[in-house]
């Protein structure tokens, strides 16, 4: 008897003390974020991605006390990035910025070195945002999209359009444009939308089928021109610049949209917080402003269906790559 206790004694000491070990752990998961997390963002400095993950990054840190530090790694269609970050610890201290691009990736790249589905939990949509079609008005003497169509028809492959690399929604957006209009446009790869507004600004490329989140304080202070938002509506925060709708292309439906990722086996308790904290910023009123100024829109997307939607957005856009034919130049 006296045996038989003593090793129930036993037994409890050990679950006492197992429970005890795992207490810092667990204290550690429901403290997060407990240091500074690092938000991968795979395109440079003053492109799309920038305009919304530098406000959500000072209004994380606001809410939770703890810094979200962008860490731009552009390159190759923003796959660059993705790789770096699908190797990063499942520690919730790494997390990924991704976009559209990277639901096109897949059809364009033969060999990645990472799997979206399989590799990175997808946590949340951040913002949605229309592409709009951009001129440099000193080389592109357009003030309409009928003008521009028939400045490109009467000069076929004069003219040209900078995209944020090969692959991404900049490019397959002029190829659907190309296609649906039967007009021929040079296309320009850049690593990252930044560095493409910045020559399409200068006029050392002509065109360029931005999202608005990049190209608004651009189009408000006159630098370029919009002629046109993709889409079967106008766009609140340009209420004067026609959709593609109303332009004679109803089929002409482009988005750039930016969502957050946390590399597979990352703890369901920080997803959760992750989410929590995004939507909060997000729904702030300066987050609220910022979005409107650029023409975006935050659909509250639950994780579930933000991950049907990276699904559904996979299987789009290789239907559209390989319609158009695109290539990695």
């Amino acid at each position: 008897m006296n045996n038989s206790l003593s090793r129930r004694d036993v037994l409890r000491a050990a679950a006492a003390a197992s429970a005890a070990s795992l207490a810092p752990f667990a204290s550690a998961q429901s403290a997060w974020p407990a240091k500074p997390v690092m938000l991968v963002v795979p395109f440079p400095a003053g492109g799309g991605t920038d305009a919304f993950a530098r406000p959500l990054s000072a209004q994380f840190t606001k809410q939770t006390g703890k810094q979200l530090i962008i860490d731009n790694k552009g390159g190759a269609g923003g796959t660059v990035g993705a790789s770096v970050a699908s190797r990063a610890a499942a520690d919730g201290y790494t997390l990924f910025m991704g976009a559209v691009h990277h639901t096109i990736a897949p059809s364009m790249y033969p060999k990645l070195d990472y799997d979206l589905e399989k590799d990175f939990i997808p946590l949340t949509l951040v913002a949605n945002v229309p592409q709009v079609l951009v001129v440099n008005p000193k080389r592109v003497e357009a003030k309409d999209v009928k003008e521009f169509l028939a400045l490109m028809r009467k000069n076929p492959g004069r003219y040209n359009y900078g995209s944020a690399g090969s692959g991404t929604s900049h490019h397959l957006a002029g190829e659907l444009f190309k296609q649906q209009t039967k007009t021929f446009i040079t296309h320009i790869p850049y690593r990252g939308a930044g560095p493409a507004l910045q020559d399409l600004i200068s006029g050392s490329v002509d065109i360029m089928f931005d999202g608005l989140g990049s190209s608004s304080a651009h189009i408000k202070g006159g630098r370029i021109t919009a002629l046109m938002v993709a889409g079967p509506k106008r766009n609140p925060a340009f209420p004067d610049v026609p959709c593609a709708a109303e332009v004679g292309l109803p089929d002409y439906n482009v988005t750039t949209w930016y969502g957050l990722w946390a590399p597979k086996g990352t703890a369901a308790d920080i997803q959760a917080r992750v989410i929590d904290e995004t939507r909060k910023a997000i729904q702030s009123d300066e987050l609220k402003a910022i979005w409107a100024n650029n023409g975006a829109e935050f659909p509250n997307l639950s994780q579930q269906q933000f991950a049907a939607f990276v699904s559904t957005e996979i299987r789009k856009w290789a239907t559209v790559v390989k319609a158009s034919g695109a290539k990695l130049d």
